[in-house]
């Protein structure tokens, strides 16, 4: 059930043009006809392959947003959903057997979550704010969480590299198989239970009104400026109140004071015309939608057929792209894939940090890493399992590493429940670091054929 009461939905005019003026990005909505039209006219070659790429590219970022445009629409009618749909391209990935971009593309939308989303997220309300708070119980919790996934994650690797050589390849793959799928199902069920202290036995935990919260502090000139300010359009009312120039009230901290020369009936007064906090927070709670139901169906119904469709399309493109040699496999799996896959959901969490709303920025960011890491890979893995596809959690050793220092250095930085500018620039260069690396890195394949389709 939705926590807040929702409106009428505006009229069908109305509600296309919200469809269109989301967001400046459906600009490149005219690439989708584009690349479907280079897939199907020009012949096959790696220059050919490399110009579908760019188009289906650029055409999967504005589907993106719309996916979690529609996506939030219904939110409110059913209450919260998953933090985001699966992408279109793992899956089609792995039904060609592109087990690698699969894996890469995995491992990159963790790390873009968390360094390049949480560094812009921390960076972006630097800008406004000296220090933003966020709560450190759930801060912590989900740190954790993390750290967990990325054991689970290089566990295979450690058995691999310990045990190899006492095993022959085919029965250590059959062996790594089977503690994969294990590991698999483990980790859903942690995240079965992580969705339950969430959403019901520690629901209270993520409000950003919770006493764990630390509050944001602003610089100090602006502070000055706002008090100010503030003084005195209080001395302007009492000076309207009582035609002097002598206050009535005095604030002090939350509560009112009479002055010596204030009337109690006059506070009483006051007191009569704010309203409670039950008729502001009622006030507060009533939700407008820009599309009705049935058009927010449809608009997810046609959108996640544009990506399957797009997501083919770039997914086929991607051999004739690496055989150019002008980019390698692992740099698009680990870089370019996450980066216009989770688009939307970047955009969305770094304008509310810049609001004072960095719970939710976190809940985006590390919230979307922990569904990934906890959800998505396990899922991922046991599809594979159903379809008879040889997808494990061994993943390549150097990429597995990453991933846990990664973790390592987020856990440090947001272990204090405050963040500043510099915390954030810190993850953005950490990213870009990890990004000249794997432009070069060539990827390793362990066990070479005997994971492979």
């Amino acid at each position: 059930m939705p926590e807040k009461p929702v409106g009428t939905a505006p009229p069908i005019l109305q509600q296309i043009k919200a469809v269109i003026t989301t967001s400046w990005l459906n600009v490149l909505l005219a690439c989708i006809p584009v690349s479907w039209a280079l897939h199907f006219a020009l012949p096959e070659s790696n220059q050919n392959d490399t110009l579908i790429f760019v188009f289906s590219f650029l055409s999967i970022i504005p589907l993106a947003k719309l996916l979690a445009f529609a996506t939030d629409e219904l939110s409110m009618r059913v209450g919260q959903t998953l933090a985001g749909l699966l992408n279109a391209t793992l899956i089609i990935a792995l039904v060609q057997c592109e087990l690698q971009i699969v894996q890469s593309s995995l491992i990159g939308s963790v790390l873009s979550n968390l360094l390049l989303v949480l560094g812009m997220c921390f960076f972006a309300g630097g800008t406004r704010f000296s220090e933003q708070g966020f709560g450190i119980s759930v801060t912590q919790l989900n740190s954790s969480l993390l750290l967990l996934s990325v054991i689970a994650v290089l566990i295979p690797a450690a058995f691999h590299f310990t045990a190899g050589e006492q095993i022959e390849d085919p029965q250590e793959a059959v062996d790594i198989l089977a503690v994969s799928h294990g590991t698999a199902i483990i980790l859903l069920f942690i995240y079965g239970s992580y969705l339950v202290f969430q959403l019901f036995s520690h629901k209270t935990l993520y409000d950003e009104r919770h006493p764990d919260v630390f509050r944001s502090t602003q610089y100090e000139g602006r502070e000055k400026k706002k008090a100010a300010v503030a003084n005195g359009e209080t001395a302007s009312q009492n000076t309207e109140g009582n035609g002097s120039s002598i206050p009535l009230t005095s604030v002090t901290g939350d509560r009112m004071q009479t002055s010596p020369t204030g009337s109690v009936s006059h506070e009483q007064d006051i007191e009569a015309a704010t309203p409670t906090m039950a008729e502001v927070v009622e006030e507060e709670e009533v939700e407008t939608p820009q599309m009705s139901v049935p058009m927010t169906v449809g608009l997810l119904a046609v959108v996640t057929v544009l990506v399957a469709v797009t997501a083919e399309f770039l997914v086929d493109s991607i051999n004739g792209l690496v055989a150019t040699g002008h980019i390698n496999r692992e740099f698009i799996g680990l870089i370019l894939l996450p980066i216009v896959g989770n688009a939307a959901e970047h955009v969305t969490a770094v304008t509310v940090s810049v609001k004072d709303k960095l719970t939710l920025s976190l809940g985006v960011a590390v919230g979307s890493s922990i569904q990934i890491a906890l959800f998505v890979i396990p899922f991922i893995v046991t599809l594979a399992w159903i379809m008879g596809k040889p997808l494990s959690l061994l993943f390549d050793p150097f990429e597995s590493i990453v991933l846990f220092f990664s973790v390592l250095v987020v856990n440090y930085v947001v272990q204090d429940g405050k963040s500043n500018w510099l915390e954030g620039m810190v993850l953005m260069c950490l990213y870009l670091i990890l990004a000249v690396v794997f432009w070069y890195y060539p990827g390793v394949t362990e066990l070479g054929r005997s994971l492979m389709c």
